[in-house]
């Protein structure tokens, strides 16, 4: 599964769907600037690294919540559609008109589509949207959070866990988020570890950030440790 999140794209479009997402990457490029997602100076959900394996962490998360939008794909353009969203959310699009303070990482995975039995039976599943989160400030759950004005958006409340990640820099581009998962499933399967759901793409960064200082991230949740 090819995954994700830029908020900057120059792929080719039909007219329309082009300039709604050209408008998409002005206002991500503007929050983003305003409100820069950067590893060091951005509140982050809490968790421990509870082992090594070479470069890549086990880490147990506490719980946390999100505020996430569901969007088509493809997962290039996942990123633009869902940023002007859930931004409005966080900065004041809520009843109430409650701003949020600006968290990271924002995670995309994809979200895949539950089709209706048909016949004859000539079905084919195929992955339906993405998965599009932010994550909320600590303190924050889906009990006492704002509530969306907009019906897209979901709060959720997410359960400690325990996730395999490994940590990179460089372009946001397929090849380098496939080069990276599969070292990390390598690095899984091998440590006896089984994981569960789609893979977690996390990035930290605004797109204006030089692509060397860049912090990606791929997490796998794990279903056991050995």
């Amino acid at each position: 599964m090819q995954l994700r999140h830029q908020c900057l794209n120059g792929a080719s479009k039909p007219a329309n769907r082009r300039l709604s997402l050209a408008l998409g990457a002005v206002w991500c490029g503007f929050v983003m600037y305003a409100f820069p997602m950067t590893s060091h100076a951005t509140e982050e959900p809490d968790y421990q690294v509870v082992q090594k394996l070479g470069d890549i962490e086990v880490r147990q998360y506490q719980a946390y919540a999100v505020a996430e939008v569901v969007v088509t794909g493809p997962a290039s353009e996942a990123g633009s559609a869902a940023f002007p969203i859930l931004a409005g959310y966080i900065f004041g699009k809520n009843k109430g008109e409650r701003k949020l303070s600006m968290t990271a990482p924002v995670t995309q995975m994809a979200e895949p589509v539950k089709m209706e039995m048909t016949a004859p039976v000539t079905q084919a599943v195929a992955p339906g949207g993405f998965r599009v989160q932010f994550v909320l400030p600590k303190g924050v759950t889906t009990a006492n959070a704002p509530e969306p004005l907009d019906p897209r958006i979901t709060l959720r409340d997410i359960a400690p866990s325990r996730v395999a990640v490994i940590r990179y820099s460089g372009f946001w581009s397929d090849a380098n988020y496939q080069n990276h998962l599969e070292k990390l499933q390598v690095a899984v399967g091998a440590a006896g570890f089984s994981a569960v759901g789609e893979p977690v793409y996390s990035r930290y960064n605004a797109p204006f950030t030089p692509w060397f200082l860049r912090r990606n991230e791929i997490w796998l949740h794990l279903a056991n440790t050995p």
